[in-house]
């Protein structure tokens, strides 16, 4: 499951109860989040300037660290807090815990600085994770050999675990419904859709937006095993149970092979 760091702040109690009975039943998500909002804030206080490059966040040495302190520092804990607040057991990690995201710089690191693409995910701390009791809640960062760290996009770092994990649906959690269409002048959730879709609507002006970073972070978490994801809006009624029995709520992206 991947949640955006400013959505996952702003989840109703009811979430996380939802994923503490889940947890209870032996079902347990493994959350990656992100934490964007934060760590510009952070940057803003601190009088470190944020520069975006094609939409990543140009990630300097002084940004790296800011970076690193918010997502696998305060975000992370507060996530842990929140779960374990209504009764459940969850650990927060990083990639750079036991080397469980592995990175390397991404092409364009010249003049992105230090941002990481995924090599591999140690799955077997997950799973050690999981038969501890516990829900693994993952920042973003990875490492390479030599130590160096990565700020790694939080959609890439998500599909990456879920793939390694060889799981083969992962669900984003937003603040959105789904993906929308206007039909006969009402707008609706599409139940289905397809990456060839996606980028077919956004051309004709479909999606359009804020919208289109957030179908196309979703469509970046469609990555080896994984062969759909399920966009939803974190703050409905039972929305997990809802989509792990097959009900009909967001957006199911699907790869189509």
């Amino acid at each position: 499951m991947k949640c955006g760091g400013s959505t996952l702040a702003a989840l109703p109690g009811s979430f996380f109860d939802e994923l503490v009975e889940l947890q209870r039943t032996g079902v347990t998500p493994v959350i990656v989040h992100g934490g964007g909002p934060a760590i510009s804030d952070t940057l803003g206080k601190l009088g470190i300037e944020s520069e975006f490059v094609n939409g990543l966040r140009k990630t300097t040495e002084p940004v790296l660290d800011v970076v690193e302190m918010v997502l696998a520092g305060s975000i992370n804990k507060q996530i842990v807090r929140r779960i374990s607040t209504h009764g459940g057991q969850a650990l927060g990690l990083s990639g750079v815990d036991g080397q469980l995201i592995q990175a390397r710089p991404v092409v364009n690191s010249a003049e992105i600085g230090w941002v990481g693409d995924v090599v591999s995910v140690k799955s077997e701390i997950v799973d050690g994770v999981l038969k501890l009791g516990y829900m693994p809640v993952i920042a973003p960062v990875g490492v390479d050999p030599s130590g160096q760290r990565y700020n790694i996009n939080a959609d890439t770092a998500a599909g990456a675990v879920a793939s390694h994990l060889g799981v083969s649906r992962m669900i984003v959690v937003t603040d959105v419904p789904g993906i929308m269409k206007t039909v006969d002048g009402v707008k609706k959730v599409l139940p289905s859709v397809t990456v060839q879709e996606i980028e077919d609507m956004i051309a004709t002006g479909e999606i359009y937006g804020g919208m289109i970073p957030k179908v196309r972070a979703a469509v970046a978490c469609i990555h080896g095993e994984v062969r759909e994801v399920v966009i939803v809006d974190g703050s409905e009624p039972r929305v997990l149970t809802q989509v792990l029995q097959g009900e009909t709520i967001g957006t199911r992206i699907v790869r189509m092979a």
